[in-house]
Order: structure tokens, then C-alpha cells, then sequence
């Protein structure tokens, strides 16, 4: 569980800093063994490589590399963090006396995050080559001519699904465990219920008591239920449309 959550949670987090991976990649790249001054500079700041990455490649430029990433966050963060979790339950990190060892804590930690690092290493390049992948006119570094699907391959929405399953995920656990307890509570002569007011009120219950977490209660299960639910639902809705558009006229 420690490492389904850790990994989930940093692929939430990765949809919103993706882009600033895509910009810190191209500047990274850009004059790359070259004298300051020799070297046109197409990204003079972090703002400005926004604008141009938005404007010469498309917006849609700005997620480039987004799948190998949240692979990448998936394993990296769910070893690095459920391994570390893991011995933390164990009662590895604590003294004969139950307190906090520092060195086990920090020998732990470096493992975890050696783990993490080098399975998620041939990942991260993959990352690195589509992010750095722009027109010629902005282009920077190396330009790796990678295509992980043929264009209109049913591959495309089947990976865009599965992206979307987590992010369905991450959004709605919290609401469906409201709605699981507001059905589970018992009630009064009247129907009232007796635990919660309403929706709202049992989310603020859950978080106050169980904690952010509390609210995440069954994720895992709701993935494997809801995922290839959203997967195979987009996919044919794609498909469907591929055909009607293909066939119909």
C-alpha cells in the first residue's frame, strides 16, 4: 500500500510539473559545450521558454514526455518511498528502545532512494529524449527521433486512458469514500442518517479523524475497478469515433 500511494501521489504531481521539466530540459540542453555568446539563445528565462515552447511547438508541447514520466515518478517514488515506508513499519529505524535512529533512518533512506534511482534511471532517459524533442527553429541538444506510437494508433488512446484512470483515480476516491459510508450509515425512524449531515460533511469527518489519508481508504482497489473501466471506455469511444468518421461518409 505504501508503495501504491507514494507512486500515485507523485503521479498526481507530475501532471502539474511536467512542463517545468520540458522548459528545465530545453535550457539545460541549450549552448550545450559551447561558449557563452557563441550560441543563439531561443530560451533566455523560465518564462520565456514557456512562451516559445507554447507558441513555435504547441501547447500540447509542454507535456511532452509525460507517459516515460509518470512511469518514472510511479517507480522512482513508490520504491523510494514504500521501501522506506516498509521499514519504517518493520521497526527497522528504531533503537532497543523504541526511539528514531538516525543512522538506520538516513542508511535507509540512501537505500531507498539508490533503488529508486537506478531502476528508474533508463526511464528517466527516455523522458529526457522526448522532452528535448522541438522544432527546428527552437531546437536544442540532440534531437532523438522517437515515436512511441505510429500516429493514429489505437496505442495513443490506450496510453491516454490509462494516464487519464490515475487521474480519475486521485480525484474521486475521496467523494466515492463519502458516498460508500453515507450509504453505510445507520439511520433514524425517519431515515435520517445518524453519523454524517451530508457529503460534505463526511469528507470533513473522515479528513479530521482519519486524516488526509483516510480519504484515499481502498485507492488501490478503485484503480484495478475504475482503471480499466475508464481505459476500455475511452478506448472503444475512440475507436467508435475512428470507424464512424472512416466509414460513414
Amino acid at each position: 500500500m505504501d508503495f501504491l500511494m507514494s507512486g500515485l501521489a507523485a503521479c498526481g504531481a507530475c501532471v502539474f510539473t511536467n512542463p517545468l521539466e520540458v522548459v528545465k530540459t530545453r535550457m539545460q540542453l541549450q549552448g550545450e559545450l559551447q561558449a557563452p555568446g557563441t550560441y543563439r539563445r531561443h530560451y533566455r528565462n523560465v518564462f520565456h521558454a514557456f512562451f516559445t515552447i507554447g507558441k513555435v511547438d504547441g501547447l500540447a508541447a509542454l507535456q511532452k514526455g509525460l507517459a516515460p514520466a509518470l512511469l518514472y515518478q510511479f517507480l522512482m517514488n513508490g520504491i523510494r518511498l514504500g521501501t522506506y515506508g516498509l521499514a519504517e513499519a518493520r521497526g527497522y529505524l528504531h533503537s532497543a528502545d523504541g526511539t528514531l535512529n538516525p543512522v538506520r533512518s538516513a542508511a535507509a533512506g540512501a537505500l531507498a532512494g539508490v533503488m529508486g534511482a537506478y531502476l528508474g534511471s533508463p526511464i528517466y532517459m527516455v523522458k529526457t529524449h522526448l522532452q528535448a524533442q522541438a522544432a527546428s527553429e527552437i531546437a536544442v541538444g540532440h534531437q532523438y527521433k522517437h515515436q512511441i506510437f505510429p500516429a493514429q494508433s489505437w496505442k495513443v488512446a490506450l496510453a491516454a486512458a490509462m494516464v487519464s484512470g490515475i487521474a480519475v483515480v486521485l480525484a474521486m476516491t475521496p467523494f466515492d469514500v463519502a458516498s460508500t459510508r453515507l450509504y453505510n450509515q445507520p439511520t433514524d425512524a425517519q431515515g435520517k442518517g445518524l453519523m454524517y449531515r451530508g457529503i460534505l460533511d463526511a469528507l470533513l469527518q473522515t479528513a479530521r479523524t482519519e486524516g488526509i489519508l483516510g480519504m484515499y481508504k481502498g485507492i488501490g482497489a478503485s484503480y484495478f475497478r475504475l482503471g480499466p473501466h475508464t481505459i476500455l471506455s475511452l478506448f472503444f469511444w475512440d475507436q467508435l469515433r475512428f470507424f464512424y468518421h472512416t466509414y460513414a461518409k
